[in-house]
Order: C-alpha cells, then sequence, then structure tokens
C-alpha cells in the first residue's frame, strides 16, 4: 500500500535521510483515517547514527538533545518539533512497581525496522510511512484493526510492561471512536499503574477530555480497565453511589441510576457547550475537570431524608465537599497551571459554586446586581464557566446532546451583560495605595478596611473610585472618632 502525506518539512527529510526516514505511529494511522494534523508527527531514520542526523539538520532549526542517549533528539523548525529517532529496542527493567521509564532503551541505526514496531503498543499504532515514495509498512496487520476501528495489542507479553499503555488504551478508544480487544481488559487486571509518573496520567487524561468526541467513552474505558479505581478512587466510588432515580431519570445501560453515569454525561455536555462557544483549550479544560469532579462529595454526604410524600436521597453539601476532594486530588497530581492557565484557581471555585447559577434563576423575580457581583467575585470572574457548568450539570439529566445554551443559561448571561458585572467590573476600586495617600499605614488594619471597602463594592453601595474614597473617609473618621 502507498499513501501519500504532505507536512512542511518533509522534503526536508527526504533530502537529507533519502529512502531511510518514515513517519509512524499516530500520524500515519490518522492519515489513514483522513484526518492526520501537521502537529506531533514523528520521524524514524534508519541507518544514520544520531551524531550524523544532528550535524545533518542543525542548520535547518534547533536541536534539542535531552534524549541522545537513547536515540531520540527534538527537532524545532520555524514554530513546529519533531520528535526524531533512531530504530530501537525497549528492555524492561526489574521492578516491584514499574513506571512509565523502567525500560533500558538500546537504538540501533541498522536495526530492521520491524524490530522497531515490534516494540510498539497497540497494532494501529504499529505502522511505518516512507517519506521518499509512500511505501507503507505493516508488519503488525495495523491497517486491518484500523479498518476494523478496534485497539489490540502489538505484542500481548510485552503490554504489562508499560502501564501507561492501560491509559493509551482509553484514551485511543476515545478520541478514535475504537473498541477495545477484550485481551486488553484481560491483562490490564494484572497492572499496577501507582508507579506512573503523575505528569503522564495528566496527559492522558487532559488529552482525553480535549480531543474526544465524547470524553465519556475514554472515562468508561478507564473504569473497566480498572484505572479508575488505582489512580482516581473518588471518581470510582461514584459508580457505586445511587442518586434519587426521579430527579435524576439517566442511568447507564444496565439501569443503574449512579453518580458516575450523570458526571460523564455531563462531562459529555461540557465539552459541546465549550465547543460551541468557541472557549480556547485552557478554559475548556477547566470546565471539563470541574465537571469531571464537580460531584465527588456525592459519596460521602448522600443521606436519605423523607420530603415530598417519599424518601428522597439528598446531598447536602456536597458541592464543599466536592470543592475539598478535587483540591486534595489535584494536590496528588500536581495540578496547578496548563498552558499557562491556572486551572486550580479557577476548576475550584466553579465546584463550589456549580449550584449558585441555578439559584440566581430561582430567585429572578428578586435578583440584585449584588448577587451577581457575589457570584462572579467567587468564581474569580469566570462568569461564562460558572454558567457552562451549570448548564452541563443540567443538561446531565439526558443522553440528548445539547446544541447550544438553554433558556436559564442564555438569561444568566444576558443578565450579567445588562447589568455590567464583568470579570472588570469586579477588580477592586480601592487599592492600599490609595488608603496610604490617605495616612493609612500599611499592615492588618489596611487589610480590614480595604475587604470592607471591597465588600461594599460588591453590593454596589459604589460603583466609581471616586465614590469609593468618600466611603473610605467615612470609614477612617468613624475610626478616628471624629
Amino acid at each position: 500500500m502507498k499513501l501519500n502525506v504532505d507536512f512542511r518539512d518533509k522534503e526536508l527529510f527526504i533530502q537529507n535521510f533519502g529512502e531511510d526516514v518514515y513517519t509512524v505511529g499516530g500520524y500515519v494511522r490518522d492519515s489513514i483515517l483522513g484526518h492526520a494534523r501537521d502537529e506531533g508527527i514523528d520521524i524514524l531514520i534508519t541507518h544514520f547514527p544520531v551524531e550524523d542526523i544532528i550535524d545533518r539538520l542543525k542548520g535547518y532549526g534547533k536541536i534539542d538533545q535531552v534524549g541522545k542517549s537513547f536515540g531520540v533528539i527534538k527537532f524545532s523548525t520555524m514554530g513546529t518539533t519533531y520528535d526524531i529517532a533512531l530504530p530501537r529496542r525497549d528492555t524492561p527493567r526489574e521492578a516491584e512497581v514499574r513506571g512509565h521509564k523502567d525500560f533500558i532503551i538500546a537504538s540501533d541505526p541498522d536495526l530492521p525496522l520491524q524490530k522497531d514496531l515490534e516494540r510498539r503498543d497497540f497494532r494501529c499504532n504499529s505502522i511505518a510511512l516512507r517519506l521518499s515514495d509512500g511505501e507503507v509498512y505493516d508488519p503488525m496487520g495495523g491497517l486491518e484493526d484500523i479498518d476494523k476501528k478496534v485497539i489490540r495489542l502489538t505484542n500481548p507479553e510485552a503490554f504489562p510492561e508499560d502501564p501507561l499503555r492501560v491509559l493509551r488504551a482509553a484514551r485511543f478508544a476515545s478520541v478514535l471512536g475504537f473498541s477495545i480487544d477484550p485481551e486488553i481488559y484481560d491483562s490490564s487486571k494484572t497492572i499496577g499503574l501507582t508507579g506512573l509518573s503523575v505528569e503522564r496520567v495528566n496527559e492522558e487524561l487532559f488529552r482525553m477530555l480535549l480531543e474526544s468526541p465524547k470524553p465519556s467513552v475514554g472515562l468508561e474505558e478507564m473504569f473497566t480497565l480498572d484505572a479508575l479505581s488505582q489512580l482516581f478512587p473518588e471518581l470510582y466510588r461514584l459508580t457505586l453511589s445511587i442518586q434519587d432515580s426521579i430527579f435524576h431519570p439517566e442511568k447507564d445501560r444496565y439501569g443503574h441510576h449512579t453518580v458516575w453515569q450523570h458526571t460523564k454525561i455531563t462531562v459529555d455536555q461540557a465539552q459541546r457547550l465549550a465547543k460551541s462557544r468557541g472557549l480556547r483549550s485552557q478554559k475548556s479544560l477547566a470546565l471539563l475537570l470541574a465537571a469531571l469532579y464537580h460531584d465527588i462529595g456525592k459519596a460521602s454526604t448522600a443521606r436519605w431524608e423523607f420530603k415530598r410524600g417519599r424518601m428522597v436521597i439528598i446531598n447536602y453539601g456536597h458541592d464543599i465537599a466536592s470543592e475539598k476532594m478535587t483540591e486534595q486530588v489535584f494536590d496528588r497530581f500536581k495540578i496547578f497551571s496548563w498552558k499557562g492557565y491556572d486551572l486550580r484557581k479557577t476548576v475550584l471555585p466553579l465546584i463550589r459554586c456549580h449550584h449558585r447559577a441555578s439559584e440566581l434563576w430561582q430567585n429572578r423575580n428578586v435578583l440584585t446586581k449584588k448577587a451577581l457581583n457575589r457570584l462572579a467575585a467567587d468564581v474569580n470572574g469566570e462568569i461564562e464557566l460558572v454558567v457552562l457548568l451549570d448548564a452541563a450539570d443540567r443538561a446531565g439529566r439526558s443522553e440528548s446532546p445539547v446544541k447550544g445554551l438553554d433558556e436559564e443559561a442564555r438569561w444568566l448571561l444576558d443578565k450579567f451583560k445588562e447589568l455590567n458585572v464583568s470579570k472588570e467590573s469586579i477588580k477592586p476600586l480601592i487599592l492600599g495605595r490609595n488608603l496610604i495617600e490617605m495616612g493609612v499605614s500599611p499592615g492588618p488594619g489596611m487589610g480590614q478596611i480595604l475587604d470592607k471597602l471591597y465588600q461594599k463594592q460588591l453590593d454596589s453601595e459604589f460603583e466609581t473610585k471616586e465614590e469609593g474614597l468618600k466611603i473610605a473617609e467615612k470609614i477612617l473618621g468613624q475610626k478616628s472618632g471624629k
């Protein structure tokens, strides 16, 4: 089989390495599927020592030699980065708990191409394409698996040697829409995942959430592959936590009304809303993480209560519990910022306040600007995200895909706009330097005054700096007894 692929630096590689340069893995798979992107392209070069590769490419861009000892380098040119590798063998180290990097890696320029492909995770990724003529090399049967849309192991005996492959199986199934071969489920039962680095776990989860047509597919695969119970016990407990079947009619294929089922649907709906609003990836990820963890406190707060003539499952305080538990999860996985965006600062308040938007709607006849200010301040100005999370949570009671914002969400966003409440409008108007100019010394006392002034600002007692300074003068006068 021959396949014509074209990316910006293809000819550069051919000119320097002729018939010995290939693209491998995901780019080939996605090219066959018809949706390859010119990013994350893996290049394999045979019959050239790594020093020779570096020497030939250094005049065209930047070389990162961090992985040189493993026969891997990064080559960046005009804003595009390529992972370039020599053929290699991966031999697992003996270890009680194996992590992703516990391998002895031996590169060999003259290692047969098939040997390199044999070490790869899944057959659909074990394909090489020679750049010079488009010849496809598929010794492992990956083309058949792509045609059948199934994920199968390249080497069943080697699968347990790299625990990260369990998460990759879930992500590929979710992103590609492929089914997982039952052999992988059987193999995953014996694989410990606790030795994986948090960075690699985060990468797989984040990509699954952002790149999947339906993230719920990958989340359910993580449950089936035993990754949920090992890595995310807080989420695993939601699979065992039931919800009131009248208030939450959504159920899984076996008829269970679990918090887990609601969570998966909510994540899917959140992703659809993020796309419909054109959110950039950082904000989309914050919304999706908030949707994923917004109800993890329900397992610990579930109670039965007699109301409306029947026994009802209630979860008073689950929003606060969910925020605290999510903070612990973020601590464990060292989640702070992603691509310059503070995930922690955004996600935790969204979870704590995820019912507040609906409360505003329910009290819309007596709604005040003060209430809007308070919610905006409590979510650090991320008004759109909290409204979207509320809408996704509401839509999480139905499998029907949302096509946009419902009446409640549209009304809320319009109301924030109408009353001029935004991330900018809730910034403190009176700052420490203003009080210093009025003779106030820095210290705890100044902090107390600033906080009092900010609360008055949120309560709409003043809306300009000049008005705020007049109120500050009154406060200072009261303190001095004037």
